[in-house]
C-alpha cells in the first residue's frame, strides 16, 4: 500500500487503529481498509455505533461552539484520537481565532498521525500521555503552558472515562485535573450509560473486552459525580442529542439509544 502524505513514515498499514476506526465512523478519510473492514465486523455486532459516534462528536461541536462564545479560547482535549473530521481546532478558530489547543492520546499511533497533520499549526500541540497517570499529563510543558496565563481553560473527557476503571478511580484523577484550573475554567465530559440502553449495556461492555480497551459502562448518578467542584451549566447531565440541540426536532424520540451522557460544568 502507499503511504499517503498525512501517514507517519514507519506506520503498519495493515494493522487496524481505533483512531482511524474512528475516523470511519464519523465519515472521515484517514482511514484504510483495514480499518473499515475492522469498523464493519463491529457494526455487525452493535447497528447503531456509527450514529453513536456521530452524536457523541456533535455534542462535542456544540460544547466547544458553547465554550468559544463564552470568550475561552484555551482547550485542552485528553483523549483526542487524530484531529481529522469536525476537529476542536477547527470549531473552536472558527468563533475565537486566537485559540490554542493542546492534544492528549495515550495511543502512539494517534499522537504520531496528529503530529504530522499540524506540524504547520503553532497553535496546537500533541502530546503522548495517559489520563490515568494524570500527574504525569498535567506537568507535560505543554499543558503548564497552556495553564499557565492564568486564562480559563475547557479540558474536554469525550468518550473517554468509560475506558477508565473503577479500580483507576477516575472521579479523583478529574479532581486533580479540576483543582490545576484557574476559575472560569470548564469541563466537557461525555460517558457510556447503563441507563440508556440496559438490554445492550452488557453485551456492549463484552464486545470491547475483546479489545484493549476494556469499557465500563455507568449510572447516571455516577457520571454526575464526575462533576463535583463545578458547577452545572443547563440542561445538566443529560442523554447526548439532549445537551443544547442546535434545533429542538433533531433530538429524537429516543435519545437514550445513543446510550451516552453528557455534559458541560463551569469551575467557579
Amino acid at each position: 500500500m502507499r503511504r499517503p502524505n498525512w501517514v507517519p513514515e514507519g506506520t503498519d498499514l495493515d494493522k487496524p487503529n481505533a483512531a482511524r476506526v474512528y475516523d470511519y465512523y464519523l465519515g472521515g478519510s484517514h482511514n484504510f481498509e483495514v480499518d473499515r473492514e475492522m469498523a464493519r465486523k463491529a457494526i455487525a455486532m452493535w447497528p447503531e455505533l456509527p450514529q453513536i459516534m456521530r452524536s457523541n462528536r456533535a455534542f462535542l461541536r456544540r460544547a466547544v461552539t458553547f465554550l468559544a462564545e463564552q470568550g475561552i479560547t484555551r482547550f485542552l482535549d485528553i483523549g483526542s484520537g487524530i484531529p481529522t473530521f469536525g476537529a476542536l481546532h477547527d470549531i473552536a478558530r472558527a468563533i475565537r481565532p486566537e485559540s490554542k489547543v493542546v492534544y492528549v492520546d495515550r495511543d502512539p499511533v494517534a499522537v504520531a498521525h496528529s503530529r504530522l497533520l499540524l506540524e504547520d499549526d503553532p497553535d496546537s500541540d500533541v502530546v503522548q500521555a495517559d489520563l490515568r497517570d494524570v500527574a504525569d499529563l498535567m506537568a507535560r510543558p505543554e499543558v503548564t503552558q497552556l495553564l499557565a496565563a492564568g486564562e480559563p481553560v475547557a479540558v474536554l473527557l469525550v468518550a473517554v472515562v468509560h475506558f477508565v476503571s473503577d479500580d483507576e478511580d477516575p472521579w479523583k484523577l478529574i479532581g486533580t485535573i479540576r483543582d490545576a484550573l484557574p476559575p472560569g475554567s470548564a469541563l466537557v465530559l461525555s460517558h457510556a450509560s447503563l441507563e440508556g440502553r440496559p438490554d445492550q449495556a452488557e453485551d456492549h461492555q463484552k464486545l470491547y473486552r475483546m479489545t484493549p480497551t476494556p469499557l465500563t459502562m455507568r449510572t447516571h448518578e455516577q457520571i454526575t459525580a464526575m462533576f463535583s467542584g463545578f458547577e452545572l451549566v443547563e440542561p445538566g447531565v443529560v442523554y447526548l442529542p439532549q445537551w443544547r440541540p442546535d434545533q429542538p426536532g433533531t433530538v429524537g424520540e429516543h435519545p437514550e439509544r445513543m446510550t451516552g451522557v453528557a455534559g458541560v460544568g463551569i469551575r467557579p
